[in-house]
């Protein structure tokens, strides 16, 4: 009967055994997994849903999904015609819009148009010009001055003025939704 009641106790420890190694197979596969995710989302890339309406259409349309690289304005500022992704204090959506304007550059607005230091620079990304025109303005340093695609119909830097190179959470790398307009970011 000993032997038996010594059996029935080894059995209970080794489903023991079983669950506790079962389980540590899973901490140590899952864990690593899910650091690399979370690190990957923090600092290298992250996926972000357009929820504007139609300020940077014909090139970015609500409900598309894209892939923003946080990683290069570590290294660089933004550059001019980047798509860029800029948090907006309290609880205002993050707006993504065209940096047109780097800091020292004297930036006007007229028509729709963009004049950087009295010059008009070329926008091939835009169809439809118009809105509301910007005086000449000097952008500060580490700011930016960014404008919607569909200048008629954006609220952008004419409204909120040049915004800090600190609210820029990264560069719009990559149109992955819908299927039909899988792309590299106009």
């Amino acid at each position: 009967m000993e032997e038996f009641t010594t059996e029935h106790q080894e059995e209970p420890a080794s489903k023991t055994q079983f669950v506790v190694n079962a389980m540590w197979e899973l901490v140590i596969t899952i864990l690593p997994a899910l650091l690399v995710a979370l690190f990957i989302n923090v600092f290298v890339a992250e996926a972000a849903l357009v929820e504007h309406g139609p300020s940077m259409e014909p090139n970015l349309y609500r409900g598309y999904r894209v892939i923003e690289e946080k990683l290069s304005y570590r290294f660089h500022l933004p550059r001019r015609g980047d798509v860029v992704i800029a948090d907006r204090p309290g609880n205002e959506m993050a707006l993504i819009k065209r940096v047109v304007a780097l800091p020292g550059e004297t930036v006007e607005v007229r028509g729709g148009h963009t004049f950087i230091n009295g010059q008009q620079i070329e926008e091939p990304w835009v169809t439809n010009f118009g809105g509301p025109s910007y005086p000449p303005t000097v952008v500060p340093p580490d700011h930016v001055f960014i404008l919607g695609d569909n200048r008629s119909n954006s609220r952008d830097s004419r409204a909120i003025g040049p915004v800090s190179v600190d609210t820029i959470k990264g560069h719009v790398w990559f149109v992955y939704w819908p299927l039909d307009q899988i792309k590299l970011a106009p």
